[in-house]
Formats: structure tokens, sequence, C-alpha cells
């Protein structure tokens, strides 16, 4: 259904803006902000926040962009082992690459890459390559000597004076990077380190999104963070510094906490004098928690995030990409808040339509996978697959044709273009499956709308399928999903196969 508001984004950004400017004139003038979370494209955000724009972060940055310099990192290990950013499907290395273009269409250009913990790996040396050829300037950092209990080593000349300085021009210098352990950390740090030795009194701050500091321990939005980071063990709890230091609870996670004793040490080793922060929270400047204008909103879309990554979760441990601790994990955040997977409303009719069409098939074998989505007006169309669509594809056409009020009867793939498409498969690309899966499925709608109104009116429709909920009950093939992400639908499923063949291309 159509999600109410529980958002505000023009409060968001005059008091973010408000708190980063005030940040940057307590320290001369010179601050490195370390920017976490995505800078573009945010869902997960704007997921558990309804009303946040998943590009809040650009519009800010846009309002500081005279003010500000933008440093992107990147480890070198993610682009080696080719780390994928989930949402999009692509490498780390090239989710860098598509947000300088991003940037840039926003009218904001990269000061430049920065290569962090770079040991001359051939993957990282051609990525390195790559961006230089195209004018990008590119930063190597190595390893920090010492990290993290030799604060003498750290801040010398064999620690973070070993690493190339970066030039930067503006009082601000956004420090980002497209996931996390990309190094952000160290580069402000040492940075720091370079400016002090050359007089420039900068200092340092951190930007999360999540957890929201000032949202309970075990408030669902602050939940739904330790579920979207289970893989990587991150937990919430009670700043214990921020307690001591002025009696009052504020939230953070661990790696912040853990860290904090040491990177206390290397900022006072750094400046020669008393560290400015006196807990993990006073490094923060996220004011993401004063902008929520609705609780009970935040509080069950939060809720139905937790749903999301109770199924992402089995279905990466199904596919070998999680373990069984991430989905236990997943498990008890779910239970703790007494939800059930069918809580998620397209779950039951997903089910129920993969049910049908067994029985519709009247015995014939086969494994048949079924689909729902809810649209805008809370109506949940279903659909399943048959010997010409997927069953993704299946659902998008009964979803168009009832947002289109396009009768049952007419057909929108007629079949003198399915059956090229499914002789282009089998006869020239020596494909087996001869079903359409859903990249497919919108070639045909398209090549169908040029002479068929039917479809150009369903053509249209698609672009409201837009953040809309959709579960299956199995795991999507590689056209499918492909298909889905770029409609933008939230997806969810079972973490069934939908062949027993092993090899899927």
């Amino acid at each position: 259904m159509n999600r109410k508001s529980g958002f505000d984004n023009e409060k968001y950004i005059k008091e973010q803006t408000k708190e980063i400017l005030e940040r940057v004139e307590r320290f001369d003038n010179k601050l490195y902000l370390e920017f976490g979370g995505k800078l573009l494209y945010d869902y997960h955000a704007a997921r558990v926040l309804p009303g946040y724009d998943p590009n809040v972060k650009m519009r800010l940055i846009r309002e500081l962009k005279n003010k500000a310099d933008i440093l992107l990192c990147i480890f070198a290990g993610d682009i080696e082992r080719k780390k994928i950013r989930a949402d999009f499907g692509i490498t780390y290395d090239s989710d860098a690459m598509k947000l300088i273009d991003d940037l840039r269409a926003w009218d904001i250009e990269v000061l430049g890459v920065v290569i962090t913990r770079f040991d001359h790996q051939p993957a990282a040396t051609l990525f390195k390559n790559k961006l230089e050829r195209r004018n990008i300037k590119v930063f190597t950092h190595y390893f920090t000597k010492g990290y993290p209990t030799d604060v003498d080593l750290i801040v010398s000349d064999e620690g973070y004076g070993i690493n190339e300085y970066i030039p930067t021009e503006k009082p601000l210098v956004i420090v980002t990077g497209p996931g996390p352990g990309s190094g952000k950390m160290a580069t402000c740090l040492s940075q720091l380190y370079h400016d002090h030795r050359r007089g420039t009194k900068s200092g340092y701050a951190k930007f999360e999104t999540f957890p929201i500091w000032n949202l309970p321990l075990k408030h669902p939005v602050n939940v739904a963070y330790e579920a979207a980071t289970a893989d990587i063990r991150d937990f919430n709890l009670i700043d214990p510094f921020h307690i001591e230091a002025y009696g009052k609870a504020a939230v953070n996670y661990n790696r912040d906490v853990e860290v904090f004793p040491v990177l206390k040490r290397i900022l006072e080793k750094i400046t020669g004098g008393k560290a400015f922060y006196r807990s993990p929270t006073d490094m923060g400047v996220n004011r993401a928690g004063f902008a929520i204008t609705d609780d009970e909103i935040t509080v069950e879309a939060a809720k139905q995030e937790l749903i999301r990554r109770y199924f992402r979760y089995r279905c990466e441990y199904a596919m070998g990409f999680a373990d069984k601790e991430t989905v236990q994990r997943v498990e008890l955040f779910v239970e703790d808040f007494d939800l059930k997977p069918t809580d998620r409303r397209v779950v039951g009719p997903a089910r129920q339509a993969a049910i049908d069409g067994q029985a519709l098939s009247k015995g014939n074998e086969g494994i048949y996978c079924g689909a729902a989505i809810e649209l805008s007006d809370g109506t949940i169309v279903t659909g399943n697959n048959s010997p010409l669509l997927h069953a993704a594809s299946g659902l998008i056409i009964h979803a168009v044709k009832h947002l289109a009020d396009i009768p049952e009867k007419i057909k929108l793939l007629p079949p003198a273009i399915t059956d090229a498409v499914r002789n282009l498969k089998t006869e020239v690309l020596n494909e087996k499956s001869v079903s359409l899966d859903l990249e497919e499925a919108l070639i045909a709608l398209s090549i169908s709308a040029i002479t068929n109104p039917a479809a150009q009116l369903a053509m249209e429709k698609l672009q409201e399928l837009r953040n809309r909920e959709m579960h299956m009950t199995h795991i999507p093939s590689p056209g499918d999903e492909a298909g889905l992400r770029r409609l933008g639908v939230n997806l969810t499923t079972d973490p069934n196969f939908a062949t027993k063949d092993l090899f899927i291309n």
C-alpha cells in the first residue's frame, strides 16, 4: 500500500548541514568527515524510514559542495576478491566508478580515489591504471604499521607518514567509500597526521546514519541495522564512554566503541594535546533521529525490513554466501518482535500461487514457482511459471495489465514474438529453457508495443511497480533478478531453487 511518510527530508538537510558546518568551525576550518553508508540509492534507509529520500545525502553534499572536497576510498582486497554490492549486483570497483559518474551527474567532482591497504595487488594495480588513464587522481595508502596497539609507531613516519599526502583546498573533506572496511578512518587520520606536521590543526568527525544514537537500543530501526550487518557481526550497544562522560544513554555500534580508546590515543598523539572527544558518540554528526516525524510508521517499516533480511540471509545461506550463525542471528531478531514470515503480506499469496500452479498442471512433473506483488492501492497480484513464462515474467505481465485495466483475455505477447524469442534461445543460443525470463519478457513486450496499443499502455505502467513489495517462492534466475532490480521492486524469496541444475547461465 502507499506508505505514509515518517521522515522530513528538508528538516534533515537543514539540521545536518548546520551540525557539519559547526563541527568544521571547531577545528580551525579543516575537518575530515568519515562518511559512512551509501551516498546514493540508500534503499535500506528509505525502507526503514518511510519518506526518506534515498539520495538525500547527495542533496546534502550539493548544499555543501562549495565548501567540500570529496575523497573516495576503496580497499585493495575488495578489488582483488571482486566483492559485490548486493543491491546493484556489481563489484566494489565498478561501484566506485559508478559513484564518480553519479557525482558528476549532480555536478560534483571527486578530488581523487584512495586505494587503501595497497600492496601492488594485480587487480588493484589494474584498477589504478584504468582510473589514471581516464584522468582520475589515484592515491595509494598502505597497511598501517603497529595498528592498533603501537600508537607511537602508528603516529610516525613509518606509520601514517608512509602514506601519500593528499592536498585539499576546501574546509570540509568528505571521505567516503563503497562499503564497510574501505579504509575511510585510516585515510582521515593519515591526513590529520600530515596536516598537523604542516601546522594545520585539522579535525576528524564521523557521519553514519545507523544506528540512530538518540533512538532506544532495541528500537526496530536500530535492530534493522543489526540485521543488515549480521554477516559482518556488527551489533548495537549503549555507548559506555558516553554514559561515563555525560550520564546519558546513546546508542552506538561495537566497532566504534571497541576502537575508541585507540582512536582517542591516536588523536592525542597527533595533536599533542587532549582529544576533543569523550565518547564515540561525540565523534558523530548524525541528525537523522531528529527528522523522524512519525515513530509508529517507522517502527512498522523497520519490522518489515527485519522480515526481508530474514528471507535474504536464508537464500544467501542456501547459495553458500552466508553462514548458519548469520541466519540464526536474524531469526532471533524476528522472534524478538514476535514476527512471522507471513507477516509480510505478499508471502502467503505467492506460496498459494505455487500450489495453484501445481494443481493446474494436472500432475505434470516440474517445479512450480509462485510470485506475488502488492500494488500501491493494496491489491495483491499473483502469478506462477508456465511453459511460456517464468513466474516473475507472468506476475509482472499480470500486474501491469491490472494497473492498465486491460481485460485478461487480451494478449500482450503475441505468439509471433514469443516464438521468435524462444527460437533464438534454443536454435541460435543453444539454451535449454524455452520459457521467457523477465528481461526477455520485457523485451518481447516492448516489441509488441510497436503495433499493440494495449501493450504500449502496459509498458507505461511498469514504472508504477517501483518500490512495491514482491515475494517469490524460488530464487530467481539471473534474467529475472536483473529485470526485477531494474524495475526497483523490494523482492524477497524463499530459499528454494527453481531447477535441479547446478549451473545456471
